[in-house]
């Protein structure tokens, strides 16, 4: 019984043969979209140097934001409430209310601070020392300082603290969270500036590209007419240009993290004297890492996108 030859071996020699086409196919087109580049050196670097300031300036209003939420949990981290009771009130009426609020299921803490511990507060202050010593009593009154919960809306505290007031032996309340919730709306408003700045300069970026793509096909039509007339498809004349794209955003993206970086590093001074006179209590810092790596990535995807509609606007009219 004779038996047939399988021809896997060959199907196989011919994916080799294939995969191997197209690697060459595309190693042709990149070396062949940098020799474009270098062709032409001040256009080249006119237009990733546009791309890269367009792209940098979303990454610094994202850097600026970042450090001023970061500014807002390290200056008021919390959204305490201030009860101060009437002075009469000693330590046993403190206590008692403390112990009364802790039980609500809208406060997590509950803490006094004592006269005592108000006064040194305040001596601590650069020029009220001397004045403080020369009082004959102590004229600070007993405070609570409620911790809401953290999920608590903004009606939710404005109830809290409408019982708060009407508790007895309660002089006044002040809600600590009330700058907090208008620094954290502009945030808000802030970051949808942000993306929408960023929209709009990446379809400029975007615009840029195929500009630049479509001149470079322009100068080039009759090399392209005799690939046409050979016999080369769209994908293969339209390749070059779809990486000349990709550098095109690639180079941009690391002009943009350049900026921010030499950005942060031009800001340190200030920024660690600032801290320091905030006992360090103030954090700031960079872009993260991800961000910065993603940059360059996202740029080069919005360089092919923008060639790619260039070039195959041109090879449909053509």
């Amino acid at each position: 019984m004779s038996t047939v030859a399988k021809p896997a071996p060959v199907l196989r020699e011919r994916k080799r043969s294939r995969v191997a086409i197209w690697r060459e196919q595309h190693a042709w087109a990149c070396a062949a979209s940098l020799h474009a580049l270098r062709q032409r050196p001040f256009g080249t670097l006119l237009t990733v140097a546009v791309m890269g300031f367009a792209l940098a300036l979303p990454l610094a209003f994202y850097l600026l934001l970042a450090n001023v939420q970061r500014l807002s949990g390290s200056v008021g981290e919390s959204r305490a409430i201030s009860v101060f009771l009437q002075p009469p009130a000693n330590a046993a009426v403190a206590d008692a209310l403390a112990n009364q609020l802790r039980v609500r299921a809208d406060i997590s803490d509950v803490a006094v601070k004592t006269p005592q511990q108000g006064l040194s507060e305040l001596a601590s202050v650069q020029g009220f020392g001397e004045a403080l010593h020369a009082l004959a009593e102590n004229p600070l009154p007993y405070v609570l300082l409620i911790q809401p919960r953290q999920n608590l809306g903004h009606e939710q505290t404005d109830a809290l603290v409408k019982d708060l007031r009407a508790l007895p032996h309660v002089d006044g309340v002040q809600d600590n969270g009330a700058w907090r919730a208008r620094l954290d709306a502009f945030i808000a408003l802030g970051q949808r500036i942000t993306a929408l700045l960023a929209a709009l300069l990446a379809l400029a970026a975007l615009g840029v590209t195929g500009n630049s793509v479509r001149l470079d096909i322009r100068s080039r039509s009759e090399e392209i007419i005799v690939q046409r007339l050979v016999g080369a498809s769209a994908g293969f004349v339209r390749r070059p240009f779809l990486y000349e794209g990709v550098w095109y955003g690639a180079l941009a993206g690391l002009i943009a993290v350049v900026l921010v970086i030499a950005l942060e590093s031009g800001l340190a001074a200030p920024v660690h004297a600032l801290s320091a006179s905030y006992d360090g209590r103030i954090a700031f810092g960079g872009l993260p890492v991800w961000l910065l790596i993603l940059v360059p990535l996202a740029a080069a995807l919005l360089g092919w996108v923008g060639a790619f509609l260039a070039s195959t606007r041109h090879l449909a009219n053509a």
